[in-house]
């Protein structure tokens, strides 16, 4: 009678063990049918309007994630949002791009993307109105050359987002990188004060390198030139319409696809000025059990 007590008692110790442990799982997000209800079946997006929430839209269609809302932010918000969910390690899906200083403060992932919603890796180009070459050889043959690393721009949005004003930042980094700004303008005779105007998009990548390109143009080669920050649409337009010099925010072949069918024909693409960038959605690495988009399906 004892060992068959003794049986049972293990038995049920077993039990309740092997039921425990799937309780734990469950809390952790083991199952992810538990995704959406951790985050509100919400998505933080970032600018509307902007090709990656257009993307992030057809995402929901093309997963089925007809339960998921996507909010509207800006670049600003969402990466606010995704730091007071990182500090108290509480789950969140958002938006995300890359280069971008986020993957160099926080441990994230983007999830796989097998249906390729949002596409093979991208380039960021540079773009210049009609008639430029003609009107400033000098600052078209500068952005002609003009390339870099996420390395490199990585570098200049950790000290901007450390606090330093974008213009020092972008100093610094050209101080500390004499030998390939070199490249950039080797044999190219300064100006006497022309006039020059960018814009750019107020997306943190495209802060850092808009200010790396107008800090040569004026301390390098010449020119008084200014950097505007505008909405994505007006910066395409502003550029077709010859308002507005050159860009070197222009992400291809898919987020800003939109505008590049639009206004492509008055353009000239002067090429990339970086490849393999990324775009998708992300979450941090602590989600464990989320590494998919089709991992948010109820």
């Amino acid at each position: 009678m004892m060992n068959i007590k003794k049986i049972l008692i293990i038995t049920s110790l077993a039990i309740a063990v092997s039921l425990t442990g799937c309780s734990a799982k469950a809390g952790t997000g083991g199952e992810t049918s538990d995704v959406g209800k951790q985050v509100n079946y919400k998505i933080t997006g970032t600018d509307p309007g902007s090709g990656l929430m257009r993307l992030t839209a057809q995402a929901l269609k093309d997963y089925d994630l007809s339960d998921w809302t996507l909010m509207e932010s800006s670049a600003a918000g969402m990466t606010a949002q995704l730091d007071r969910a990182y500090k108290k390690k509480e789950p969140i899906v958002f938006v995300a791009w890359s280069p971008h200083w986020m993957f160099n403060k926080y441990d994230l992932k983007y999830l796989d993307d097998p249906k390729l919603t949002y596409g093979e890796p991208e380039e960021i180009h540079t773009i210049a109105r009609l008639g430029l070459k003609d009107d400033h050889p000098v600052a078209y043959e500068f952005l002609d050359r003009f390339n870099w690393t996420s390395d490199d721009m990585g570098e200049v949005m950790v000290d901007i987002q450390n606090g330093m004003e974008p213009e020092a930042a972008a100093a610094k980094w050209v101080d500390e990188h004499e030998a390939k700004v070199q490249e950039w303008i080797e044999g190219l005779k300064p100006v006497n004060g022309d006039t020059f105007t960018l814009s750019y998009v107020a997306w943190d990548s495209e802060l850092a390198s808009t200010n790396v390109v107008r800090y040569v143009l004026v301390e390098k080669l010449g020119y008084k030139a200014e950097a505007l920050q505008v909405e994505i649409g007006p910066m395409w337009l502003g550029i077709a319409n010859g308002d507005v010099d050159a860009i070197v925010a222009a992400w291809l072949p898919v987020t800003h696809s939109d505008y590049w069918a639009e206004y492509g024909e008055r353009l000239d693409d002067l090429g990339a000025n970086m490849v393999n960038v990324k775009s998708g959605l992300a979450v941090p690495a602590y989600m464990e059990d989320v590494n998919s988009i089709e991992d948010l399906q109820s």
